[in-house]
């Protein structure tokens, strides 16, 4: 079924909308205090994100508090190689750790696409939060990039340099090519798993994909986004299915990116929004892109770059569409009423500009 406010998905494809829609990266997240309390009730993250109920019950509470055109799926993009077997877990002030890293050639060949049914805590959570929504707005899901989840799965965890996974890109290019693969399969046997769930749109993040040289970031992140972007569902009962692809740090290869088939690409901060409206140009919508720390500047900083981000990218047109957005997920300090400020400003000035 179709969500009643269903701008967001028009937007994406393209299609005329009467505002710009409006969804926050991380926008279910510690910055909320009723948040707060229900992962303090779980007694862990992954207690929370394995919580179907949960899961369900913090991806809601921002809608409840903001205007938004779009939920997320409330996961970690480390289901994926936790399913793998790696051994996830977050140490309390550290981030997320894996207790099995992959390091060593035995330690490729012995990673396989992990069996789904593994995930189905996350299938269980898509269709609660579908039905809870009850069509009010669409329902977006998620996964890591290959090339991110490798960062983590070599790494062990978070890196600063990401030494690890950048010496084997260099001294053996092989392993880090079968893991890519791996994770590209899995990646899109799991997105589509979600869409089967009912996610009615879903986003691939390559967190670290700018991280890497230009010729490195071709060969071992975009080559797998474009292989992913293939297999997902373009289309689940009658209904449409746009794909985001969003690159941290990618601004250099946008072309390249609108390329793979995505209907959207995520703009970080650091890219001008009007310049890559024209760089893309028809190929796809465009989503971002407002630096998460506006979110402190104040109400009248917090409008003054509403308006500015919604002239860059211009007047809408027939073929373009824009989705409002952090440029990367919001702080866990921002101030909860900086959001509304942000997301009511986004409707009124859109609206504004339409007419």
């Amino acid at each position: 079924m179709r969500p009643l406010n269903d701008t967001l998905l028009r937007a994406l494809l393209r299609q005329p909308t009467d505002y710009t829609p409006v969804w926050l990266m991380r926008q279910a997240g510690r910055y909320l205090p009723e948040y707060r309390a229900t992962r303090a009730r779980a007694g862990s993250f992954m207690a929370l994100a394995k919580s179907p109920a949960l899961a369900t019950e913090v991806t809601l509470q921002p809608l409840e508090r903001y205007a938004l055109d779009a939920a997320i799926l409330f996961s970690d993009i480390l289901t994926v190689p936790d399913a793998m077997g790696l051994g996830l877990r977050f140490a309390e002030g550290e981030g997320p750790k894996f207790e099995r890293p992959i390091r060593s050639e035995e330690d490729v060949a012995r990673l396989a696409v992990p069996d789904i049914g593994a995930l189905d805590y996350v299938m269980d959570a898509v269709g609660e939060i579908r039905r809870a929504l009850a069509g009010r707005v669409p329902l977006i899901g998620f996964s890591g990039s290959p090339f991110t989840l490798a960062c983590y799965m070599v790494e062990g965890g978070g890196s600063d340099d990401f030494r690890l996974v950048k010496t084997m890109l260099y001294r053996r290019p092989d392993l880090l090519h079968r893991i890519l693969a791996v994770n590209a399969a899995a990646v899109a046997e799991y997105l589509n798993a979600q869409i089967e769930a009912g996610a009615q749109a879903v986003m691939v993040f390559d967190t670290w994909g700018g991280a890497l040289a230009d010729r490195a970031y071709q060969a071992f992140s975009l080559a797998y986004l474009r292989d992913v972007v293939s297999k997902v569902k373009r289309e689940h009962e009658g209904e449409r299915i746009p794909t985001i692809v969003f690159t941290k740090g990618g601004g250099l290869w946008l072309e390249q990116i609108a390329d793979t088939g995505c209907d959207a690409v995520g703009l970080d901060w650091t890219v001008n929004l009007g310049a890559a409206r024209a760089r893309v140009g028809a190929r796809c919508a465009l989503q971002g892109n407002v630096d998460p720390m506006v979110l402190f500047g104040g109400d009248a900083a917090i409008r003054r770059e509403v308006e500015q981000t919604l002239a860059s990218f211009g007047p809408p047109s027939a073929g373009a569409g824009h989705v409002f957005n952090l440029g990367h997920g919001i702080s866990q300090h921002t101030p909860p009423e900086a959001v509304s400020v942000l997301v009511d400003a986004v409707h009124e000035v859109s609206r504004q500009m339409r007419r």
